[in-house]
């Protein structure tokens, strides 16, 4: 592997090496974020395959996010450790590894540890683009960047889901896996023309500093408790409480942990002086709420079409995709209103779309359901085409630079953390409902009760979204 700096691929490549910078990481995100959303389109059949109950399938789901989450933390580190390069380098071949084992497997255990292999890569290359963002890009650009770059990424997942779905038909679950195949091999390509070993617009982190271990077992141990706390309250398990006093330990050690190593002069795995940034706080708080809402309705979405209205996972696939392309062009144009507009006007509205957009859900008919869920489909994608390009962004542009890589490793943990939660939480409340009204998932007909508790989950996103907005309001400047 050569070795290249950024000014020197810079003086190389002239004034648009930073957009070719952009589109390099660009196609690993967009891998990294197509294997956390393309298999819940399959979740339905890999759980008859294995003969899962809803408890465990949808571990395939929060091991992918809880390791990510975790791996977010390690970012900043191993950036100033291994360079941009090789740590780019790295994630895409963990994550096409993880791809290939996945659809190879024969057995649930396999196919959970290759999306736990997924998790660690994407979790550790997804805040390495804005990182990138606010460090290449001059502050009047940077808001078009965000869109540029968010309308690529978003395209991965608005068209994985429809040509997962005809795979799924087509040649079973297992093929679904080899999709990230061909981004990790382009990105390859791509990080050894284009990615720097030092930071674009500031100088390589110290490499002596060593990785925060205690930090991150505690961060760790407080998601796996927290996730496995949350699945046993919901099925009345003795474990329940005491793994979820575990998780509010693990919270608090972490936390006491965090401030003894700045106070000592240490590497804290979190900067907790990022939060006294009051935007980035706010921020902060924004992306949990909207990690919940946004990856909940992820794994929510294809479950609800599938096991509620009856509909073939192509079909899912299909009706995702205008929504997807929508929000492509959304994204594009908010980007550039977000150079000019203030962040907390756009994410607030962005909140206020996705919150109807949940809500009208209780309007789908069972009879006809296509065009009401393709149109509040659309409009949730509207929704996030405000949000996506301004929040990080304009969480971090008051943040020192030297506090930069942990301020995108921070916000990214928090909106993960929020979304590990959201898929359990999804899975949880929806199964609770329907018990409530007397149906069960294993039933093969549908139900207006089924129908009715998928409403309510819905619901339950809806009100999440909007409780966000209060928060989002005081990403202004005073």
């Amino acid at each position: 592997m050569t070795s290249a700096n950024a000014a020197d691929l810079a003086a190389r490549w002239g004034p648009r090496y930073r957009w070719l910078l952009l589109l390099s990481v660009m196609v690993g995100t967009m891998a990294s974020i197509m294997s956390s959303t393309i298999v819940n389109v399959a979740i339905p059949e890999m759980s008859h395959a294995f003969a899962l109950g809803q408890e465990r399938a949808q571990w395939v789901s929060s091991g992918f996010m809880v390791a990510m989450t975790v791996a977010m933390l390690t970012t900043p580190w191993l950036l100033g450790r291994f360079g941009y390069r090789r740590l780019y380098v790295a994630t895409m071949l963990l994550l096409m590894a993880g791809g290939i084992a996945g659809g190879f497997a024969a057995n649930f255990p396999v196919v959970l540890a290759a999306r736990v292999a997924e998790g660690l890569a994407a979790g550790a290359v997804q805040p390495i683009p804005a990182i990138i963002i606010l460090r290449a890009f001059e502050p009047h650009e940077q808001g078009k960047a965000s869109g540029i770059f968010g309308m690529g990424v978003v395209l991965a997942p608005a068209i994985g889901p429809s040509i997962g779905g005809v795979l799924v038909d087509l040649f079973g679950w297992r093929s679904i896996f080899f999709m990230v195949v061909p981004f990790c091999l382009a990105s390859l390509w791509l990080a050894f023309q284009f990615v720097p070993d030092t930071a674009p617009g500031g100088a390589a982190a110290a490499r002596g500093k060593r990785l925060d271990w205690l930090g991150l077992a505690l961060g760790a141990a407080g998601t796996l408790c927290l996730l496995n706390g949350l699945v046993e309250l919901h099925g009345g398990g003795v474990a329940a409480w005491p793994l979820l006093a575990a998780a509010a330990g693990a919270v608090v050690g972490f936390l006491a942990w965090q401030r003894r190593q700045i106070a000592s002069d240490g590497n804290p795995l979190m900067d907790l002086r990022l939060f006294g940034d009051r935007r980035f706080a706010m921020g902060s708080i924004v992306a949990f709420i909207y990690g919940t809402a946004l990856f909940g309705s992820t794994y929510l979405l294809p479950v609800y079409m599938q096991l509620g209205l009856q509909l073939a996972p192509s079909h899912v696939g299909t009706i995702l995709l205008p929504a997807g392309l929508i929000l492509a062009v959304t994204m594009a144009l908010v980007g550039r209103l977000s150079d000019r507009l203030p962040t907390h006007v756009l994410v607030s509205t962005g909140l206020v779309i996705l919150t109807a957009s949940f809500a009208l859900m209780a309007t789908v008919p069972m009879a006809h359901p296509i065009v009401p869920l393709v149109a509040w489909a659309i409009l949730g994608r509207i929704g996030l085409g405000f949000i996506l390009p301004s929040l990080n962004i304009g969480s971090m542009r008051t943040l020192d630079k030297a506090l930069i890589p942990q301020g995108s490793s921070a916000i990214n943990f928090l909106r993960m953390l929020g979304g590990a939660t959201g898929v359990s939480l999804c899975g949880i409340f929806l199964e609770w409902r329907i018990a409530a009204h007397g149906d069960l998932l294993t039933n093969p007909v549908t139900t207006a009760a089924r129908i009715a508790a998928f409403d309510e989950s819905f619901g339950l996103l809806a009100a999440l979204c909007a409780l966000a907005v209060v928060a989002a309001w005081r990403l202004r400047s005073e």
